[in-house]
């Protein structure tokens, strides 16, 4: 496997590999006008098996440092957190295969390409990388917004009971709409498969995890992004999540 150089060392593990090919032939002709006007863009068959295969060893491997979370986030309109959750500090420490793919540049300005604008590193280790997991009937991750701007979410697993619980819900007409109250008028879902990715603009999309049924399994990568020159301003939600 090649190694990755960046900002903080070079990794000389296992590389973990996208096909980038999804980045370079998305299959919208203007993706960033797309993304300027919608906020999400479809990247399915981003994460191939191999790489899937090494994120499943590496996440068995975390769950012991795994935390579980069951509560409302007041500063998200009291929404619901139903999750287990890994945050970006204990990923660096135990997987840096997934530390070295976030740093990677070519996949950054790949991304930066999509949504039109040069992306960087989110400041906050602990929001940069984060799995999340869903695997109890009725888990869910309530609307709500990100600190940063550009999320990139991968699938290592997603349901697959026919009703298609699990389900990403989120509205590009909510504008300043209050979080909360239900699902905001014009909400959109989208089903994704193992493998698939999208990105989204989540700082301005109220948006969420619909409930999972009792034997389902949704496990997803979360890379956050910044815009480059603009500060974020962030908000408890993460410390919360994550810490």
């Amino acid at each position: 496997m090649s190694t990755v150089d960046d900002t903080h060392g070079r990794y000389t593990g296992q590389q973990l590999e996208l096909n980038y090919q999804v980045l370079y032939n998305s299959g919208l002709v203007d993706a960033p006008e797309h993304f300027d006007r919608c906020g999400y863009l479809p990247l399915d068959g981003l994460v191939p098996e191999a790489t899937l295969k090494l994120l499943r060893a590496e996440i068995d491997d975390l769950m012991p440092e795994a935390r579980r979370k069951d509560f409302v986030m007041e500063c998200m309109g009291g929404t619901p957190r139903h999750m287990t959750t890994l945050g970006g500090q204990i990923i660096s420490e135990h997987a840096p295969g997934v530390s070295a793919l976030y740093n990677d540049t070519r996949l950054r300005d790949a991304l930066g390409s999509l949504v039109g604008r040069p992306m960087v590193p989110a400041d906050d280790p602990v929001e940069r990388h984060v799995l999340n997991i869903l695997h109890r009937a009725g888990d869910t991750h309530g609307f709500h917004t990100d600190d940063y701007p550009v999320a990139l979410v991968m699938f290592v697993e997603s349901p697959r009971c026919p009703d298609g619980c699990g389900r990403l819900e989120f509205c590009p007409a909510a504008g300043d709409r209050p979080i909360g109250g239900g699902a905001p008028h014009g909400s959109m879902t989208k089903s994704h498969r193992a493998g698939d990715a999208y990105l989204l603009r989540s700082d301005k999309l109220q948006h969420r995890v619909q409930p999972i049924h009792d034997g389902c399994l949704r496990t997803v990568l979360n890379f956050a992004y910044g815009f480059e020159g603009e500060t974020v301003a962030p908000t408890p939600s993460a410390s919360l999540l994550y810490s």
